[in-house]
């Protein structure tokens, strides 16, 4: 009987592990007591080509009005071009962004947060240019080769200051420079209170 434990131990880590790793973007409509209808989208952990689509069929999923549409960002960053489609759909879609107290946005998770049409910054957020000259790795570029990849244009169109595309291109990929609250307001990233 003694070995089954760690048997069953690793069983159920196994588990956890592979809930978390498949949930990189949640979207859920709730009741909240003071905001009343809510629809809330979780994106966690490193986007990759495919969390547009599950991010598209998440909000398909949730008709009706809302009186509110947040993402939650708690994110290392990851494919930039992916990032950017989800930020225009985000946009498209009135969503605010918030980067919780306990959150991190780092990397490409700029372009979601910039996306936001209101932005609240608790957490950290991070900022460096990415590891590739061209923006991603040549598999993620390969998976979106007929869009165009400009973070300059994708921040004026999200009406954010064309000062954080240059000032990204600035810190070298393995260098991560953390924003304060005054940098974020002047990016336009931070509602300062």
């Amino acid at each position: 009987m003694r070995p089954r434990l760690p048997f069953t131990a690793m069983l159920c880590l196994a588990a956890l592990y592979a809930a978390t790793v498949s949930a990189r973007v949640e979207v859920e409509a709730a009741q909240h007591p003071s905001l009343g209808r809510v629809l809330a989208v979780k994106v966690s952990e490193e986007i990759a080509p495919g969390d547009y689509e599950t991010l598209l069929k998440g909000i398909q999923s949730n008709p009706g009005q809302f009186n509110r549409k947040i993402v939650l960002l708690d994110t290392i960053g990851g494919s930039a071009p992916e990032a950017m489609r989800m930020g225009r759909l985000l946009r498209e879609t009135g969503f605010d962004a918030l980067v919780p107290g306990t959150g991190i946005c780092q990397g490409s998770c700029i372009y979601l947060l910039a996306a936001g049409h209101k932005k609240t910054v608790s957490g950290h957020v991070g900022l460096h240019r990415p590891p590739f000259s061209s923006g991603d790795s040549a598999q993620a570029q390969a998976a979106h080769r007929h869009e165009r990849y400009s973070p300059a244009a994708y921040f004026r169109e999200m009406e954010v200051s064309g000062r954080l595309a240059e000032d990204m291109q600035r810190i070298v990929p393995q260098r991560m420079k953390l924003l304060s609250a005054q940098e974020l307001a002047s990016y336009g990233l931070n509602e300062l209170k």
